[in-house]
């Protein structure tokens, strides 16, 4: 096995440890070869994260049966969530300081240069979770992330028909937005939005998105926190857009068997593709045909005034907010954070 080696990106000199390292070990794929996909997709993956404090999912030893990620609760698992900049991070790698619900700061990667994504590859980071904000406004999204999450008894298709039936809703509110696969079974809709308000405004925004979705889809919709009430329904998970929630970034690998990857798409193409069609093997092949279906996400703007007006009309019907996640501070106006089925024993 090869010591290290070095690629020239940008100007800049990154060390590859162990390039013939095992990173998918039923697909033959090695470290060397993800850090050459992120290069293959270079300006889409920079697009995704550029000046977006990120959070780096790091698997340094690679996607192997058994395989799992730690969480809060266990610490003892083959790959973890890296919120901090790692020490002896070079210095063109630059940081953006994001504050968590529980009001302690952290100076996180924040990339401006794609040197930064091989850097982080390198790393083991396979997966990049942008916050949805700028390093300029870091209290202020700049994007609407409508995380479509299929559940038992449900799969893509059906996420791809409410991704649809979102925007029909979306483009009636004089809104739009750019699809992607998550890289799994679900789909994510990104709305671009004025930097203007806060995490609590987009959340609610997108409680009211939700809840007009479930009103008009009952049968396939849902924004029930709780499981044990969602159903084989398709779950609009509101809390993504609650602070420090973040979801993979467009062209972002996925530990999955196949090496899939989080693939913008058309909206044409929506209702017809499969997730396992885009992996590290077949992306930078379609990527050189198509470019970059998300670049557009830069380019425009749109108000959450139409949204925030349907949060007044939920409130003005009784419909006030909804559960925050377990590890989040109690926030005014919450409703009991308490499992159905339990509160009623």
């Amino acid at each position: 096995m090869a010591a290290a080696m070095e690629i020239e990106v940008g100007g800049r000199t990154v060390r590859v440890s162990n390039p013939d390292k095992p990173y998918f070990p039923e697909l033959g794929l090695v470290k060397r070869q993800i850090v050459e996909y992120f290069l293959a997709v270079g300006p889409g993956i920079l697009g995704a994260l550029r000046d977006r404090p990120t959070t780096l999912e790091r698997w340094p030893g690679g996607v192997f049966e058994g395989a799992k990620l730690s969480t809060r609760g266990d610490h003892t698992g083959d790959a973890f969530y890296q919120k901090r900049i790692p020490k002896g991070a070079p210095d063109y790698v630059e940081t953006a300081r994001i504050t968590f619900p529980s009001g302690r700061p952290a100076d996180e990667v924040c990339p401006t240069e794609l040197a930064v994504v091989a850097w982080a590859a390198n790393l083991g980071t396979l997966t990049f979770h942008p916050w949805p904000v700028s390093r300029t406004a870091v209290d202020h999204p700049d994007q609407l992330r409508i995380d479509l999450d299929p559940q038992p008894g449900t799969d893509f298709a059906d996420a791809a028909a409410v991704a649809l039936q979102a925007r029909e809703l979306l483009r009636s509110l004089g809104l739009d937005a750019f699809p992607k696969t998550s890289g799994g079974r679900g789909v994510h809709l990104y709305v671009p939005i004025e930097p203007r308000w806060t995490f609590v405004e987009a959340r609610r925004a997108l409680i009211a998105l939700g809840r007009e979705l479930e009103r008009r889809l009952p049968d396939k919709v849902t924004v029930s926190w709780w499981k044990e009430e969602r159903g084989s329904r398709i779950f609009i998970d509101y809390n993504q857009m609650a602070r420090d929630r973040t979801i993979a970034s467009a062209y972002s690998v996925r530990p999955t068997p196949r090496a899939q990857v989080s693939a913008p798409v058309t909206w044409d193409e929506l209702p017809d593709v499969r997730p396992e069609d885009f992996t590290v093997l077949t992306m930078p092949e379609r990527f050189a045909v198509v470019g970059d279906l998300h670049a557009g996400v830069a380019g425009q703007r749109y108000s959450l005034e139409p949204l925030l007006e349907m949060v007044a009309k939920d409130e003005a019907e009784g419909l006030g907010d909804l559960p925050y996640p377990p590890d989040y501070p109690k926030m005014p106006g919450e409703p009991k954070r308490v499992q159905p089925s339990k509160a009623r024993d």
